[in-house]
């Protein structure tokens, strides 16, 4: 049973013309052993873009992507066609064998964020896109978002000021606060946005809001 605080400074920076981006975890020249992956989650990206910046069309595979639009709009497009995203839906990409898409900012500021996992063992299969509403609403709790894998669920939580939300037991338990702050509580000092929980094997928790936030959970039936 463990609770590890991860502050938003000591995310991994990187700048780019028209785009900042906060890695969670090791990626590309940033390398700490210690932040290579948390169960099947191998990314979690936070991402800042001007209009028109963003990702040219670019290969993965292997990987479910799940994207999650904070602010303004992103672009998404593939050999299927073109989606722009929005707050208030998710967006799971499977890239099974393989896919090429883009991602550009379509607003003219655009944050969002983007968590990559490990495909379970169809990661042959068809590539798919699909966008689906999230009905998050202050006084809804905890609303599940996707579940990209089946040992693997998205969920999202939107508090008003003084709101508490408790997050059940669990295996493994990553909880970003993507807007707002959360309160001091026995687990720790107040968190602020871009800081996250770490919950291993631990009981029910209930945290609370000092101003409306926004609290993104991933929720992983093991921990490896």
């Amino acid at each position: 049973m463990t609770v590890q605080i991860r502050r938003s400074s000591t995310r991994f920076p990187q700048r780019e013309p028209g785009r900042l981006t906060q890695h969670s975890f090791s990626f590309g020249a940033a390398y700490d052993p210690d932040r290579l992956r948390l169960g099947p989650m191998v990314c979690h990206d936070d991402h800042l873009l001007s209009q028109g910046s963003g990702f040219p069309s670019h290969r993965h595979s292997g990987l479910e992507i799940v994207t999650w639009v904070v602010s303004g709009a992103l672009e998404h497009s593939d050999a299927t066609g073109s989606t722009v995203l929005r707050p208030g839906s998710v967006a799971v990409l499977s890239t099974g064998a393989g896919v090429e898409h883009a991602e550009i900012a379509a607003a003219p500021q655009t944050r969002f964020i983007q968590v990559w996992l490990t495909a379970p063992d169809d990661a042959a299969a068809e590539p798919s896109y699909r966008v689906t509403p999230v009905a998050a609403a202050p006084g809804s709790g905890l609303v599940t978002a996707a579940r990209p894998r089946p040992d693997a669920a998205f969920a999202v939580a939107r508090l008003r000021a003084g709101e508490s939300v408790t997050l059940p037991a669990g295996a493994l338990q990553h909880v970003f606060v993507a807007t707002g702050a959360l309160g001091r509580s026995s687990l720790a000092e107040p968190l602020a946005a871009g800081d996250a929980f770490v919950f291993t094997d631990e009981p029910e928790h209930t945290l609370t809001a000092t101003v409306p936030a926004e609290l993104l959970v991933w929720s992983f039936d093991a921990q490896a």
